[in-house]
C-alpha cells in the first residue's frame, strides 16, 4: 500500500472539481492556458470529482468543453477539439481518501505508539485507492454511488478484505453489526458486472482460523476466476495492542495453518490450475517452514500484501549469483528490476509522486571495486534469509558484507518485518555496523517524503550514522551488488 495515498488532508474541503498540479510545457493543456491550481469542474457538462472522473469523461472524446475555476476564482468555459489519442499534459492533485467507519478488532492503527507519524493513524476505505494502489476495502459502508462508479468506470480489479464469509464472524472482526458486515449482495453485483476481486483474510487465531478459514476459502473459490486470488496474512500485534480478544500468532499456529491450507491449495491446483489461496510469507518464516517454489505463486497476484516477496527475492538473487559465477559485468539487474515492477499492483493511472534525489542515492554508477565491505540492516524475520544469500555473494566475490538483524523496539510485540523498522531502531545498533556503508530497506521511508515511521527524517538518520546510508529496495540492492 502506498502510504502517501492516505495522508490526511483535513484542511482540504470537498470542493467541486479536480485541481491541476502541473502542466507539461508545449502540451495541449498549456495551449488551453491551463495552469497549476486551476480546477477542472466539469467535462462536457458532467461534474468532475477527481482525476479518475477526468480520465473517464475525456476518454475517446474529441470534442470537449471544460468548465474551469481559475486559481483567482474566475469560472470560464473552454471549448476545443483534440485528436483522440492526444494527451493533455496535465498532472492532478492526489485523491483525498474516504475514511473507514469500521472498528476492526485487529486494526493496526490501534497498535501505534502515541507519537507515531500522523499518517499512520489514517484509516482509508476508498474504492478508488483500491483500484489505483491495491489498498484493501471492506465494502461494508460502500454507497450505491460508489458501486455504480466501480461498474461504470470499470475500476477493476478491486481488493477486498473479507476476513470471513461467516457473517457473525465477519461482523465481530469488523466491529460492526451484521447488517453492515453483510456485503455479499454487493460482492455478487460486482462479480456479475465482471469486476475482478482479489480478497484478503487477516488471520486471527481462535476467531477465523481452522474450519472458519476453510469455509471462507471454499466460498471464495466458488467464484473463481472473477475472484482471482486470496491472501491469508497473520494478524500482527504490537505491544500497544491490549485487546484480550486477540491471540498472538505462534510458530505452532503457523505450522498448523500451513498444513491445513496446503491440502486446499493442492485441491485448487488440480481443479483450477492455480494455487488461488496464498499464505503470507510471515506464516512460513515464523513457522520455520521453507517458502514455496516460484511456480506456487504464479504471477504473484498478492505480492504487495507480503505474499511471495521472499521467493521473488530469492529468485532475483539467484540470477545475481549466477552472473557473479560467470564473472559478467552485466548482471541482468535491469531484467530483474522489471520482473519486480511487473509484480506491482499499482495501476498505470495512479499518481505516484517522485521522491527528491538523495545525496547517497546514486550508487549504481560507482566504479567497480573488488570486494565490498559494508552492512545490510533488515528485520528479524527476514535476516536469516538475507544473511544466507549475502554469505553466498561474499564467497563468490570476495566481499565482506554483514547482515544485522534489527529488533523493532518501537512497535514491539510480534512486529519483526523489515518494512516497519524505525529510525530509533536503526540508531540502537550503530555499534554493529561494519565497513564503508550501510543499507536499509527502502520501504521504511515514506513514499513521497524522506521520513521514517517514528518521524525521524532520513537526513537526520544519516547524520547520526557512522557511514553513508543507502535506502534500497530489492531492485536497488541487486543493482548495487551487480556493480
Amino acid at each position: 500500500m502506498y502510504e502517501f495515498a492516505v495522508t490526511p488532508a483535513i484542511t482540504q474541503l470537498r470542493r467541486p472539481g479536480v485541481t491541476i498540479s502541473e502542466v507539461a510545457p508545449a502540451s495541449l493543456g498549456e495551449e488551453l492556458e491551463l495552469a497549476p491550481n486551476d480546477r477542472i469542474v466539469k467535462v462536457n457538462g458532467r461534474s468532475v470529482r477527481d482525476y479518475l472522473d477526468f480520465r473517464f469523461q475525456t476518454a475517446g472524446e474529441t470534442e470537449l468543453v471544460f468548465q474551469v475555476r481559475k486559481a483567482g476564482g474566475e469560472v470560464i468555459e473552454i471549448e476545443f477539439d483534440r485528436e483522440e489519442s492526444e494527451e493533455f499534459g496535465l498532472t492532478f492533485e492526489q485523491i483525498v481518501p474516504r475514511q473507514c467507519a469500521n472498528e476492526c478488532l485487529f486494526c493496526f492503527c490501534k497498535g501505534n505508539p502515541a507519537d507515531a507519524r500522523p499518517s499512520l493513524f489514517v484509516r482509508d476505505e476508498d474504492i478508488r485507492l483500491s483500484f489505483l494502489y491495491g489498498n484493501y476495502t471492506t465494502l461494508s459502508s460502500i454507497t450505491d454511488d460508489e458501486m455504480n462508479r466501480i461498474i461504470e468506470q470499470r475500476l477493476s480489479p478491486q481488493y477486498v478484505s473479507i476476513h470471513a464469509t461467516d457473517l457473525k464472524t465477519r461482523a465481530f472482526l469488523l466491529g460492526v453489526d451484521e447488517s453492515r458486515a453483510d456485503i455479499f449482495d454487493k460482492f455478487q453485483r460486482l462479480l456479475d458486472n465482471d469486476i475482478e476481486i482479489h480478497a484478503q483474510v487477516v488471520l486471527c487465531p481462535e476467531i477465523n482460523d481452522g474450519a472458519q478459514l476453510e469455509k471462507t476459502l471454499r466460498d471464495l473459490v466458488s467464484h473463481y476466476p472473477k475472484v482471482v486470488s486470496v491472501a491469508v496474512v497473520p494478524v500482527a500485534l504490537t505491544r500497544y495492542n491490549t485487546d484480550e480478544r486477540l491471540t498472538r500468532v505462534t510458530p505452532e499456529f503457523c505450522r498448523k495453518t500451513i498444513k491445513e491450507v496446503e491440502h486446499l491449495q493442492r485441491e485448487f491446483r488440480r481443479s483450477l490450475g492455480t494455487t488461488f489461496a496464498y499464505l503470507g510469507d510471515e506464516i512460513y518464516l515464523k513457522g520455520g517452514v521453507e517458502v514455496p517454489s516460484r511456480r506456487h505463486y504464479g504471477n504473484y497476484p498478492q505480492i504487495e500484501d507480503g505474499v511471495g516477496m521472499v521467493r521473488s527475492f530469492l529468485t532475483a538473487f539467484e540470477k545475481l549469483l549466477e552472473a557473479s559465477r560467470r564473472g559478467s559485468d552485466k548482471v541482468a539487474a535491469v531484467e530483474i528490476a522489471r520482473e519486480f515492477l511487473r509484480n506491482s499492483r499499482t495501476h498505470p493511472e495512479a499518481r505516484v509522486p517522485a521522491r527528491a534525489p538523495l545525496a547517497n542515492a546514486v550508487v549504481v554508477d560507482r566504479p567497480r571495486i573488488k570486494g565490498l565491505h559494508g552492512t545490510v540492516l533488515t528485520g528479524e524475520m527476514f535476516a536469516p534469509i538475507m544473511a544466507g544469500q549475502i554469505k553466498r555473494y561474499n564467497e563468490l566475490t570476495g566481499s565482506r558484507i554483514s547482515v544485522v538483524s534489527v529488533t523493532n523496539t518501537y512497535f514491539g510485540g510480534d512486529v519483526s518485518v523489515a518494512g516497519l523498522l524505525t529510525g530509533q531502531d536503526y540508531l540502537k545498533i550503530t555499534d554493529k555496523i561494519k565497513g564503508d556503508f550501510v543499507i536499509i530497506p527502502k520501504h521504511t521511508i515514506k513514499s513521497d517524503e524522506p521520513v521514517l515511521l517514528d518521524g525521524l527524517t532520513f537526513g537526520g538518520l544519516k547524520e547520526q550514522m557512522p557511514v553513508p546510508v543507502y535506502d534500497l529496495d530489492t531492485q536497488g540492492l541487486i543493482e548495487f551488488l551487480s556493480k
